[in-house]
């Protein structure tokens, strides 16, 4: 492969883009763009150069990453890679370049532009990841899966499973991204990757008695008045309210007539 421009097409996972990377070292490429299937090409003058995902290649890269970053390092460059910003491939490409091409741990080095872009792009998703966790109502069916719906600014279904996993190991339950139109679900055993064809604006509300538990509904129903018999009107702050419980989240809450 003769030295030039380059534009490399991965399959929109992380293992994909450790792929690219994989293949930049190896076949030592200087001006590379990568970009994910499907995208519009950009420039003109660069050869293109589709990228099968290998996980040897991935795993590779990975471990040695591992052994330069801190466990917080390794999770910052993943949780960057989740937050689907623009160009963010050749951020982490010029991040990793940096870790690897330095004698030191760069984690901490936020003078360098790479380790400050991804360390921000990790904190928005770590904040949203959190939120999720704390925000997400379940729905019981009427065959016993407990449901959600969630519409996340960022891809933030890898980082909740185990929160999830560990708080409900006795009940079959799944959430579904409708923005990524992809969810994750749980059977007591594993949490595996399901895709459902759903609309795009789809609400389980909107169906309610014939997918949920009569029960549920009740439930639900009760749950809000109660939070609107113990709402003291008098004392309503609700600048405090939307500091601590953003509009945004408001459509997944019972208590707040939440249509997810």
């Amino acid at each position: 492969m003769h030295i030039g421009a380059y534009t490399l097409v991965y399959d929109r996972t992380f293992d994909g883009l450790l792929s690219c990377v994989f293949q930049v070292f190896d076949r030592k490429l200087k001006t590379v763009e990568i970009i994910k299937s499907g995208a519009s090409m950009v420039s003109l003058f660069s050869e293109v150069f589709p990228v099968t995902t290998n996980e040897q290649h991935a795993q590779r890269v990975w471990q040695g990453l591992r052994k330069k970053l801190p466990v917080r390092g390794t999770h910052n460059l993943y949780a960057a890679f989740l937050s689907e910003q623009p160009k963010v491939e050749d951020l982490l490409l010029g991040y990793i370049r940096h870790i690897f091409h330095s004698d030191r741990s760069v984690a901490g080095d936020y003078t360098n532009l790479y380790v400050l872009k991804i360390a921000q792009f990790a904190k928005n998703v770590g904040r949203e990841a959190h939120r999720m966790e704390a925000f997400v109502r379940f729905k019981r069916t009427k065959d016993g899966l407990y449901f959600a719906n969630i519409t996340p600014d960022f891809d933030v279904l890898p980082l909740i499973a185990r929160h999830f996993k560990s708080r409900y190991a006795d009940q079959r339950w799944m959430i579904y991204d409708l923005t990524r139109k992809y969810g994750i679900y749980y059977d007591l055993d594993t949490v595996e990757t399901v895709e459902l064809n759903l609309a795009d604006d789809h609400k389980a509300t909107a169906n309610a008695g014939l997918i949920f538990d009569p029960a549920e509904l009740a439930f639900q129903q009760l749950w809000k008045d109660y939070f609107d018999h113990t709402n003291i009107r008098e004392r309503k702050n609700t600048k405090l309210h939307v500091q601590h419980v953003p509009r945004r989240y408001w459509k997944y809450l019972s208590e707040k007539g939440g249509s997810c």
